[in-house]
């Protein structure tokens, strides 16, 4: 018999929880809801098995966000139209342009035929469906609005899709043109200003002091080609090390939230997607404080996780959403005053999917406001540093004709 691990608030107020055996989810929370028992979390506990090591319910990579978006939104439009829940994934699952995806639904359709249920068969696939996706699904089995939910998930997707494409296709100009700029300084350093060194080796007169300096960077730079090269390759190889370790992953995440102009992006995008997110759990009818599990897993940041996990515990121990919030100094002073007037008129999920739409759009110029400052300042540095050594090198030569034609007369 199956065993669920239950958390929720006996009738004296107080937080509890322990393991239950019971034949199905729901037999567990009838039970518990028997005795007088308001359930706040309900999970099945899984036993380790090893077959789970080689079988197609681990997934070596996730699923392309578009490719679950087009499933979610074809599925729920077959579920309104009347279609039966097998026969949906069976035409999805053998259509899908994403062969690995195509795989994976045919299987999750096998398992409700043998008798699992959707939200359980999606489970078993955790690098397709997250925590996210799986308890939304959840909801909605219980509720019997399993299309509308499908119809949320699918546009809560479309939603996070566009504001990473925005800042990804923010970002992409300006890292060509520092990539540029890195290529034509090295060029100039490596290949340029030895060439016209050799040129002014020539000349009696001493050069000018800038004219001097490049050409001393350009020495340096040359001796020291191995130690830059080393030293650059060093920090990328330390970045993408240090990022796979939790600690280190976690002082990176703190540390671009303290970064100007792009930590007041990256604050705004997890607003947006924390309360879009939450927004969408509540009104499907999941428990908060699973709400706040599943969006602290998703927010993208250690420390947006690591703050919404205490306001989480917080919470569970009787104190209301506002207070533990505005403790975390993250979600700006008006976020937490809004989401205070929602819990209030018991229209929390409302406040929350208005505050989405609000931040959606000030993450919108935000990376506007971002990509308008850093182009013209990498514009100006790669301008400015060529534009120097072009100076610096031809400082000599217009020394060199101005005392040929004092000669001359």
């Amino acid at each position: 018999m199956p065993k669920y691990n239950w958390e929720g608030k006996a009738r004296d107020g107080k937080y509890i929880k322990g393991v239950l055996s019971a034949d199905s989810e729901q037999t567990a929370f009838s039970e518990l809801n028997g005795k007088g028992i308001a359930i706040t979390r309900l999970k099945e506990k899984k036993p380790f098995n090893l077959k789970d090591l080689t079988s197609l319910e681990i997934n070596v990579g996730g699923i392309p966000p578009r490719d679950l978006m087009i499933f979610t939104r074809q599925f729920s439009t077959m579920l309104d139209s009347g279609l039966p829940l097998v026969q949906a994934l069976d035409i999805l699952g053998s259509t899908s342009e994403n062969k690995f995806f195509g795989k994976i639904l045919l299987d999750v359709k096998e398992r409700v035929e043998q008798g699992a249920t959707f939200s359980e068969a999606l489970a078993r696939h955790p690098k397709a469906f997250d925590d996210l996706f799986v308890n939304l699904v959840r909801a909605g089995e219980i509720g019997g609005i399993l299309d509308t939910i499908m119809s949320r998930m699918a546009t809560q997707i479309e939603k996070g899709m566009k504001i990473n494409r925005r800042i990804k296709s923010a970002m992409t100009y300006p890292m060509i043109v520092l990539a540029v700029s890195i290529a034509a300084i090295g060029g100039l350093l490596f290949k340029v200003i030895p060439t016209f060194e050799d040129m002014f080796a020539s000349m009696d007169s001493g050069l000018p002091a800038l004219t001097q300096t490049i050409i001393n960077m350009s020495r340096w730079a040359i001796a020291h080609g191995t130690i830059i090269f080393g030293g650059l390759f060093g920090f990328i190889g330390f970045v993408i090390i240090s990022y796979r370790f939790p600690k280190g992953k976690y002082y990176w995440h703190k540390g671009l939230l303290k970064f100007p102009v792009i930590g007041d992006v990256i604050k705004k995008t997890a607003v947006a997607r924390f309360t879009r997110t939450m927004g969408t759990l509540l009104s499907s009818g999941v428990p908060i404080l699973d709400a706040l599990e599943i969006v602290a897993k998703a927010s993208g940041n250690m420390v947006i996780e690591e703050a919404l996990m205490e306001v989480r515990m917080k919470i569970s121990e009787g104190r209301n959403i506002v207070e533990p919030l505005a403790q975390t100094r993250i979600f700006p002073h008006m976020v937490v005053q809004m989401i205070g007037v929602g819990e209030q008129t018991g229209a929390l999920d409302t406040m929350l999917n208005k505050i989405a739409d609000f931040y959606e759009e000030e993450v919108d110029v935000a990376v506007e406001n971002m990509t308008s400052m850093i182009e013209p300042l990498l514009m100006v540095f790669l301008g400015g540093a060529i534009g120097t050594v072009l100076i610096a090198m031809y400082m000599p030569v217009f020394s060199m004709a101005g005392k040929v034609q004092n000669t001359a007369k």
